[in-house]
C-alpha cells in the first residue's frame, strides 16, 4: 500500500501521499508531516484541515508531542489528551486538540536522535494506545517518509534547466513567519529568539497562529515596537 500510495508522485506530493497511506493503514483520523527547524517547525502537508490546525497551534505554542518526539528523536505517544498524564503534559495543547475532536496524537520521529530531521503526526478522535502493530506500521512509514526527504534533490543539486527544489512551494506559510521574525528583530532592537518569542506569546494571546500573526506584520497592521 505505501508502494501503490507514492507510485508517479512528484517530489513535493510525497508528503501529501504519506499522509494519506498513513491515514489509510492505521486507526487515526488524521495526519501531518512537520519538518524540524532551528525556530518555528515548517509543516510541509496535512491530510485535512484539523491536522494542519494542530500542527500549526504546535509550532505556535513552541510546544507539544510533535516538538517533543523531535527532540527526542523517539515516538511519543499521547492517547489521552482529555485527561491525566498526557492533558497535564501539555495543557494547553490539549485543551486547543480536544476543541478540535482530537483526543490522542501520536508523534513518530523522521529518524532518530541527533538525525531527526521532522515528525510524523498522528491524530485520533478517540482516546486510546495504538497496538504493537500499528507503532510498526506507523514507523514504517515514517521511514519511508524520513529515506524519502532526505534522498530528494535540494536546489543546489539542481542543474539548468531542472526541477525547482523539492520544498519550493510547501513551505510558504513559514517563509513568511521568518519574514515577519526579521521586521520584529528590526522594530525590536533583538535577536531572532526574542522576536520569535513574542511573536508566539502575541499569538497565544490573541488566540490566533503564529502564521495568522506573521501575515498582520508583513501587512503592516501589526507593530512590536508599539506594544
Amino acid at each position: 500500500m505505501i508502494a501503490a500510495g507514492i507510485r508517479d508522485a512528484a517530489p513535493a506530493e510525497l508528503p501529501g501521499r504519506l499522509c494519506g497511506v498513513a491515514v489509510e493503514l492505521l486507526p487515526v483520523t488524521g495526519a501531518s508531516v512537520t519538518l524540524r527547524s532551528n525556530g518555528m517547525p515548517v509543516q510541509l502537508s496535512s491530510t485535512d484541515d484539523q491536522a494542519a490546525r494542530l500542527a500549526e497551534v504546535q509550532a505556535t505554542l513552541g510546544d507539544g508531542p510533535c516538538l517533543h518526539a523531535a527532540r527526542l528523536g523517539a515516538p511519543v505517544l499521547a492517547a489521552d489528551l482529555t485527561a491525566g498524564r498526557d492533558a497535564l503534559r501539555w495543557p494547553v495543547f490539549a485543551q486547543e486538540a480536544t476543541a478540535a475532536g482530537v483526543r490522542a496524537v501520536y508523534s513518530i520521529p523522521l529518524g532518530q536522535d541527533s538525525v531527526c530531521v521532522g515528525t510524523l503526526d498522528l491524530y485520533r478522535a478517540t482516546p486510546g494506545e495504538l497496538s504493537d502493530r500499528d507503532l510498526r506500521t506507523a514507523r514504517l512509514v515514517a521511514d519511508v517518509l524520513t529515506v524519502a526527504l532526505m534522498a530528494l534533490p535540494r536546489g543546489e543539486d539542481d542543474g539548468p534547466g531542472g526541477d525547482e527544489p523539492w520544498l519550493s512551494g510547501l513551505a510558504t506559510d513559514y517563509d513568511e513567519v521568518y519574514q515577519a521574525i526579521g521586521m520584529i528583530m528590526a522594530q525590536l532592537g533583538a535577536d531572532a529568539d526574542v522576536a520569535l518569542a513574542r511573536l508566539r506569546a502575541h499569538a497565544f494571546a490573541h488566540d490566533r497562529t503564529a502564521v495568522e500573526v506573521a501575515r498582520e506584520v508583513l501587512a503592516r497592521r501589526t507593530r512590536f515596537d508599539q506594544d
